[in-house]
């Protein structure tokens, strides 16, 4: 199988250097590396429309291919794709290891869910792969994980409208409570922007504040929280349809 990695904490990023080196020693695959060269956490789906995109080669084993890329992580993708860089067009497009979470609403700002959508709108299986805490900085238990994933269940890869949101906990394995298949849950900012100036006299603002979490049954957030690796299925149809009907009746009366 034939699998592009991306990110949006840059190429060199632990993250995703782990999961390269782990699928790499079990050479099963043909690998290719298209990433941000440096970090672009929270891009969102950005793209970039008026600047160059400049991309840098860097060797890896064997005839496995990497390219930095001074954009973003959606960037990435749709050159990797569209922009006839690789020799090959990818079977799967795996984005991350990322470092932190994604979940909850945090996936509208994410660049590394953002970079597994693009995949999805471009028709080829994604996953979008966070490991879930801040303070634990081993990525191997995630990447040994998501390997044997991939090898133990390519028929829920075939899947070419959605991506899954796969978030794992901080810990070793042996901590781990199984896996769920969850929905969404609510993650809302509490934010406050301090006021400060800068030595020259030029104000500027900084962004602080702190996350409240929704416990909801079912969710990736308590998922997470009960030490669960949390998947959860995502789709690119943003339609409200339960408001459909009543919006019909609105202006079709």
């Amino acid at each position: 199988m034939r699998i592009l990695l991306t990110n949006d904490d840059g190429i060199f990023a632990p993250g995703i250097t782990a999961l390269y080196n782990v699928l790499a020693e079990r050479n099963e695959h043909e690998i290719y590396i298209v990433a941000p060269e440096g970090q672009r956490s929270a891009v969102g789906r950005s793209i970039t429309i008026y600047k160059p995109l400049f991309v840098t080669k860097h060797k890896l084993k064997g005839n496995n291919i990497a390219l930095a890329v001074n954009g973003t992580p959606t960037d990435c993708v749709k050159l990797a794709i569209q922009g006839n860089v690789l020799p090959n067009k990818p079977d799967l497009i795996i984005s991350g290891i990322n470092d932190g979470p994604n979940l909850g609403t945090d996936v509208f700002y994410s660049g590394t869910v953002a970079a597994a959508m693009e995949g999805t709108l471009l028709g080829i299986p994604s996953l979008a792969v966070s490991l879930a805490s801040y303070d634990y900085e081993n990525y191997l238990p995630s990447a040994l994980f998501i390997s044997d994933f991939i090898d133990k269940h390519r028929e829920i890869l075939n899947t070419k409208d959605s991506l899954l949101n796969i978030n794992i906990p901080g810990s070793d394995q042996c901590f781990w409570q199984g896996v769920k298949i969850t929905k969404l849950g609510k993650s809302v900012y509490d934010n406050a922007f301090e006021n400060r100036q800068a030595p020259f006299g030029r104000e500027y603002y900084w962004i602080t504040g702190k996350v409240v979490y929704d416990d909801e049954d079912n969710t990736d957030l308590k998922a997470i929280k009960d030490w669960y690796v949390s998947i959860t299925p995502l789709h690119s149809d943003l339609t409200d349809y339960k408001r459909i009907e009543e919006l019909q009746r609105i202006f079709l009366c």
